[in-house]
């Protein structure tokens, strides 16, 4: 079995939750017998290392545009590094010479998912889409900043219409999501359509072994402070801009802490305003920026391992792989009240919940998570235990190949029975 993936963006050097969640995917999956081809757009170098590749994936690059005029380049390069609406010709002639197709997964919405709606139409093969980043189970806030046009004329609208991209949920025969609160909503909107909740997974295997010294080595002002690790690119929605208004207070119980931010930046204006703040804060010394660090490196793990608490921050989160990824380091997390949040953490049970307009309550938590005690001691091992007993890569990925086999089954039963 193959299967042709579409992604609207990949970037080795600006890694993400989704591209993590794609290379445990595509880990498992080959375990499992099931190729993947990956056609994403084209950067402007080639990267050294591609983990996809390493996974198993086959790459293959397209060119692609934003088809918007009069925005500035730093817009443009900023919509583009979040995956804008972009259009691509040079894909379409690619997946129209591709001659051993299976299934046709779309990890991508808007124009670009339209375009593999279109081919699988024409194949006769099933579509899938991926809901990565949330549709419909968004914040009201994030729905209204969504909504804000970065300005500019958007000439590319008449390709929507062509390639039907808002035919993209009705005509697909499965669309999964990794939220179970974002499938409910989209069962009200499609009855009768297959949605499925699949969640992330992770190499827990890849968790045990220690690699403290790693951390150490690379990144030698995490020695002898209790490090503070909040994960994900540095962006509005990740919300570290909240953290550093807390560190002041955070600073005055534990003057040895430090707050590690580690992500790609993928929105500059945020991330000059994020470093001005810090300047006015006086905080400069207590923070420390990794960069992006790709999954499964020794340096990622080895923080995590190094944290004293896991900080997931965001506006919105629709699962929180970052949360499984601290679990199975065995490190205490402490999540916003987002819906992946809320779907994974048993409050006190196996992590602590906070709510971002109540910074006192955050506080308490926090001061609760970092004392040394049995109590703490007993919500990391239920945290590993969760991620251990119900969240491996492996067993995931055998239930995505099933799914394979229904709908190739279910083409297959009816071409059969069109042609009697």
């Amino acid at each position: 079995m193959r299967v042709v993936r579409l992604l609207r963006k990949y970037d080795p050097a600006q890694w993400g939750g989704t591209e993590t969640a794609m290379q445990r995917l595509l880990e498992g999956l080959r375990v499992h017998g099931v190729r993947s081809a990956i056609y994403c757009p084209a950067l402007d170098s080639v990267p050294g290392r591609d983990p996809l590749r390493d996974a198993g994936g086959e790459v293959q690059r397209f060119r692609a545009f934003l088809p918007v005029l009069g925005i500035s380049a730093q817009t443009r390069r900023q919509l583009v590094s979040v995956g804008g609406n972009l259009m691509s010709f040079d894909l379409i002639s690619l997946l129209r010479r591709e001659t051993d197709m299976s299934v046709l997964h779309a990890h991508a919405l808007g124009r670009i998912g339209g375009i593999g709606l279109s081919i699988a139409r024409q194949r006769n093969i099933p579509f899938v889409v991926t809901i990565h980043g949330g549709v419909l189970d968004l914040p009201p806030q994030l729905k209204k900043e969504m909504r804000k046009r970065a300005g500019g004329w958007e000439w590319g609208r008449f390709f929507g219409w062509i390639f039907q991209s808002h035919r993209l949920f009705p005509d697909a025969d499965a669309i999964l999501t990794c939220n179970g609160v974002e499938a409910a909503l989209l069962r009200e909107k499609y009855p009768g359509k297959r949605i499925l909740v699949q969640p992330h997974g992770v190499p827990v295997g890849a968790y045990e072994e220690q690699h403290g010294g790693c951390a150490l080595g690379a990144f030698p002002q995490i020695r002898g402070r209790r490090v503070l690790l909040c994960v994900g690119r540095i962006d509005p929605v990740k919300n570290q801009a909240w953290l550093v208004e807390r560190l002041p207070r955070i600073l005055q119980s534990h003057p040895d802490a430090l707050l590690v931010l580690t992500g790609a930046c993928t929105d500059e204006v945020y991330g000059e305003a994020l470093r001005r703040r810090m300047r006015a804060l006086g905080v400069e010394n207590a923070v420390l920026f990794t960069g992006g660090l790709p999954p499964n490196d020794p340096r990622l793990i080895g923080l995590m391992q190094q944290a004293e608490a896991v900080l997931v921050p965001s506006i919105s989160e629709t699962f929180g792989l970052v949360i499984l990824e601290a679990w199975a380091a065995g490190t205490t997390v402490l999540s916003s009240r987002t819906s992946g949040g809320r779907t994974l953490i048993r409050h006190g049970e196996n992590g602590w919940l906070f709510d971002l307009d109540d910074p006192d309550g955050f506080h308490e938590t926090l001061d609760r998570a970092l004392h040394r005690s049995d109590r703490v001691r007993d919500v990391r091992l239920c945290g590993m235990d969760t991620v251990r007993t119900e969240y491996d890569v492996v067993a995931l990925a055998g239930r995505m190949k099933r799914l394979y086999e229904e709908l190739i089954e279910e083409k297959h039963a009816l071409r059969h029975s069109t042609r009697r």
